[in-house]
């Protein structure tokens, strides 16, 4: 059979759009310890999913039986040159508004990732029609970063994440794991962030050792994946983080811009929709209003109850909460029809601020 040519294949990466592109070889991952370590620590917190077809994700040969390369690809989701001008978020009568990790802001990253790696598994197809594909993104049991990094699109940070010394974190990870067997690209692991910890420092609930991250501590966690109350303690850490948190990458020395990175551009389709929300509005939304808010956005992890939840919570880390904040939060925790959840977070948060 033909061998593939792993120059075209990155050309035609680099052609739909995707800032990186690289080949790793299929084989299993040298940190299944570490993995079932963390797990057992429950670190993982309530992502139960973590805990199901361990075997899949340890190696990707299970995932894809005879597979034998894995082409990984990043996107840039955010733009250096706009960091700074989205670093706060913005006013209204009401008081501030809940930010949103940069990663969310714009349209559904696992379809706009997804889309153009089936072009690239179709333009493969014509070629090598007996081969076999598995187009991934994070949704699939894959350890992408340990794979994106062997194909040498950059190096975890301390703080896990996929660094481009220079250019940063803003990353967005895709693979297609496949049975053609195609040249690795070069490989040369390296330590991108020797003596600092900048991001262990930042990190407002303690969740960061150094390559390793306690989920069930991780802002980013609490508000998107923990389906139940979030303890108190870390009510303030939230800050104004109503979906994810960029603080670590927001600190990250390769994240700051410079003449060079002032120039990356990020894909065009993560151009920002929704970079905060009214706390306001989001205590006042139903299951409709939900729904418009994350047309097309991939926020839809969390739900209906959790947002309102997270806006409670920073209704009640604001120094000087407008009136008709603490009024609605107030009625919340005395409705008895009220969910749960959220009336339960609006009672701490009136007890903790005092209203």
């Amino acid at each position: 059979m033909q061998q593939p040519d792993r120059d075209e294949i990155l050309k035609f990466i680099s052609d739909l759009g995707f800032v990186a592109g690289g080949v790793a070889p299929a084989i299993a991952t040298v940190y299944e310890s570490e993995y079932l370590s963390w797990l057992a620590e429950g670190q993982h917190g309530q992502m139960n999913y973590l805990e199901r077809h361990i075997d899949v994700r340890m190696d990707p040969r299970v995932l894809l039986p005879g597979a034998k390369s894995i082409i990984c690809v990043a996107d840039r989701h955010a733009q250096h040159s706009r960091l700074k001008q989205s670093d706060e978020p913005l006013e209204s009568p009401q008081g501030r508004r809940g930010k949103v990790a940069r990663y969310a802001q714009g349209k559904d990253y696992h379809k706009i990732i997804k889309r153009r790696l089936f072009r690239l598994v179709d333009w493969l197809k014509e070629n090598f029609v007996e081969a076999e594909f598995k187009v991934c993104v994070d949704t699939a049991p894959l350890l992408e970063r340990e794979h994106a990094q062997r194909a040498g699109l950059g190096s975890v940070g301390k703080n896990t994440l996929l660094l481009r010394p220079g250019e940063g974190s803003y990353l967005l990870l895709g693979a297609v794991v496949t049975t053609l067997e195609i040249e690795p690209t070069k490989f040369e692991p390296e330590d991108p962030c020797g003596s600092c910890t900048r991001c262990i420092d930042a990190c407002p609930t303690e969740a960061i050792k150094p390559w390793s991250v306690d989920a069930s501590r991780c802002i980013s966690y609490l508000t998107i994946e923990h389906r139940s109350s979030i303890e108190e303690s870390f009510y303030a850490p939230m800050g104004d983080w109503i979906f994810g948190c960029d603080v670590c990458q927001e600190v990250c020395p390769h994240n700051q811009p410079t003449r060079r990175s002032s120039h990356l551009a990020s894909y065009a389709d993560y151009e920002p929709v929704n970079r905060d929300f009214d706390l306001l509005e989001v205590l006042g939304w139903d299951a409709l209003d939900r729904q418009k808010a994350f047309k097309s956005s991939s926020m839809k992890r969390a739900r209906l109850d959790m947002m309102r939840r997270n806006a409670v919570i920073l209704a009640g880390n604001e120094a000087n909460a407008q009136p008709a904040l603490v009024d609605r939060v107030t009625v919340i925790a005395n409705d008895s029809k009220e969910d749960v959840l959220v009336r339960e977070a609006a009672r701490n948060t009136i007890e903790r601020c005092g209203w």
